[in-house]
């Protein structure tokens, strides 16, 4: 088997991602996936079937390929293992990423909030929105202008709430900072959802929108762990416009959930890589099954896999399916849920 998964020809950076399994279970030759060229791929499988493992693995070939960004949206805090166990794997955490206010557009600053923008704060905070550069500014417009008191303390209390996600900055992140060679992890554990779609928005469209204008030269890859709560959120549709214009601008989406039924239909069927772990709900079959390419034949039902570490890959570029075992991690994987027997106490007196 020569062909890379994602293209037919043999040029440019590829990803170890595992080896080829035959019908018998036994391993074939190494599986390749292309690097080269921007891709839509969607990762799937239920819990403790190894989606954020494999999502790790893409993540570490990317971070030793050349001429590629890769981003890590990570909201478990599971991908700092990435920094660790792997001289070639160049890797950064920012444990507390910050993204500036007016990355974030108007109506989704509304959206954010909980605030119909046809209301009187709601109107206040759109305004003060495409108005000012950063919150700080925003908030103080609010104060200033002359309006009822209640619209103007509604308005003002929200900006307050999102001043308190610790979200926003004046120097927050832009794309030159995330195409920097390294693989950059951003851990947004333990924020609030609406804060976490912030970064998310921000980002995506900061990647997208600084290759259109030709500022960075590295094809960026967004991989996104547990990636139906941004869809669902006013990260939504940032990713949606990665998923049907980013191949043209250059930029890759990774989308990884154990949930593909919460995931939009475009997500599933944008995806010209579907890497499918075993997935037992009726629901999430379902989703996949409504973009089942023709060439697959067999439902994703008959071909899912059965053991951890075992993927069905779906590869659009090559209309071709292939049973693929996933590679051990390099880099210490911090996805396992703790144990009750690994906690050492003392017996009680």
């Amino acid at each position: 088997m020569t062909d890379i998964v994602g293209r037919s020809a043999d040029a440019g950076p590829t990803a170890n991602l595992g080896s080829f399994r035959a019908r018998d279970g036994s391993l074939g030759a190494a599986c390749r996936l292309d690097l080269n060229g921007p891709h839509a791929a969607l990762v799937v499988g239920k819990r403790g079937y190894g989606k954020s493992y494999t999502l790790g693995v893409l993540a570490e070939e990317l971070a030793r390929a050349s001429g590629v960004a890769p981003v890590v949206v990570d909201p478990m805090g599971v991908f700092d293992g990435l920094t660790a166990g792997a001289d070639d794997v160049s890797a950064t955490v920012d444990r507390s990423p910050a993204v500036a206010a007016d990355a974030v557009p108007p109506r989704a600053w509304c959206d954010m909030l909980g605030l119909d923008p046809s209301s009187g704060p709601g109107a206040l905070v759109w305004r003060a929105a495409a108005e000012a550069e950063s919150l700080a500014a925003m908030r103080k417009r609010v104060r200033d202008v002359d309006v009822p008191d209640a619209h103007r303390r509604a308005a003002a209390n929200h900006l307050d709430l999102a001043d308190s996600w610790g979200v926003f900055a004046s120097d927050g992140l832009t794309a030159t900072d995330l195409a920097d060679g390294k693989a950059t992890v951003l851990d947004v554990s333990g924020r609030v959802a609406a804060a976490m779609n912030a970064v998310v928005r921000a980002v995506a469209a900061g990647l997208y929108d600084a290759r259109v204008a030709n500022d960075v030269e590295r094809l960026p890859w967004l991989l996104i762990d547990e990636a139906h709560a941004f869809f669902d959120g006013v990260a939504g549709p940032a990713l949606r416009r990665l998923l049907t214009r980013g191949r043209h601008p250059g930029v890759s989406l990774v989308a990884a959930t154990q949930r593909p039924s919460a995931l939009p239909e475009v997500a599933v069927s944008q995806s010209d890589l579907v890497v499918a772990h075993r997935l037992t709900s009726r629901a999430d079959r379902d989703a996949l099954e409504a973009a089942r390419p023709s060439y697959m034949g067999a439902s994703f039902g008959e071909r899912t896999p059965t053991d951890p570490g075992e993927v069905t890959l779906v590869d659009d570029a090559t209309e071709a399916v292939h049973a693929v075992t996933v590679r051990e991690r390099d880099t210490p994987h911090g996805g396992a849920s703790p144990r009750a027997s690994d906690v050492a106490l003392e017996p009680d007196a």
